[in-house]
C-alpha cells in the first residue's frame, strides 16, 4: 500500500509545481506621478478624464473618472473601453497601493489578479466611508479580458485581505468576464457595469 501512495504523492507534488508559485507584488498609484491624462472634458463638457498609469512590469492601469466615480481596468484593454466601465454607484476613489497576484513559472512571472482598496462615500456619515477590496482579473496581451471578479467588504473585517487573496487565487484565472457572476463578500455598496 505504501509503495502505491508514494508515487501518487510525488505526482501530486509535480502537478503543484507545474501550476506555478503564487506571490504578491505591490505598486503605487498616484495620479500626479504615475499617470498620464490622455483624454478629458472640455470646459462645459462635464467632469471626466481618462488616465493611463504605470502598473506592474509593463501591465498598465487605466482609470476612467466620471463625476467623482472611478472605473479601473488592469492590464491590456481592447480598443473599446466603454464596455468595461465598472464602478460603485456612490462617489468613490481608488487607494494608493495595488496588490498584484503573480504566478511564477521558471523565469516567467504573470500577474493574473489585483486586489485594490476602494473608498466609497457613505450617505449616512460623510466622515466614515466604506472600504471595499476589489478583486479584478488582469487582462493579458493576447485576450484583453479584464473585469471585477469579486468585492470584499473591508470595513470592520480584519480578515478581508486574506479573503480577497483566496478569491483572487481560486477564481480570477478562470473567471469569464461578462458571463460569470461576480462574487460579493459582505454588505458592499452597490456596484455596476455600465455603458457610458
Amino acid at each position: 500500500m505504501r509503495a502505491i501512495l508514494i508515487p501518487l504523492a510525488l505526482a501530486g507534488l509535480c502537478q503543484a509545481a507545474q501550476a506555478g508559485d503564487v506571490s504578491s507584488a505591490y505598486t503605487d498609484l498616484d495620479g500626479k506621478k504615475d499617470c498620464v491624462t490622455y483624454a478629458q472634458a472640455e470646459e462645459g463638457d462635464g467632469d471626466w478624464a481618462n488616465l493611463a498609469c504605470s502598473g506592474y512590469r509593463g501591465y498598465p492601469v487605466l482609470i476612467a473618472y466620471d463625476d467623482a466615480r472611478e472605473s479601473l481596468f488592469y492590464g491590456f484593454p481592447s480598443s473599446d473601453m466603454t464596455e468595461v466601465w465598472e464602478s460603485f454607484i456612490g462617489f468613490n476613489s481608488a487607494g494608493p497601493r495595488i496588490e498584484w497576484r503573480i504566478e511564477t513559472n521558471g523565469d516567467r512571472a504573470v500577474p493574473f489578479a489585483v486586489i485594490h482598496r476602494r473608498s466609497i462615500s457613505n450617505p449616512e456619515d460623510e466622515n466614515k466611508p466604506t472600504e471595499v477590496l476589489v478583486v479584478a482579473k488582469v487582462a493579458q496581451p493576447e485576450t484583453y479580458e479584464g473585469c471585477t471578479v469579486g468585492l470584499v467588504l473591508a470595513t470592520g473585517d480584519p480578515s478581508a485581505n486574506d479573503q480577497a487573496r483566496k478569491l483572487a487565487d481560486e477564481k480570477a484565472r478562470t473567471f469569464a468576464c461578462g458571463k460569470d457572476m461576480r462574487i460579493t463578500m459582505g454588505a458592499v455598496p452597490a456596484f455596476g457595469r455600465v455603458d457610458n
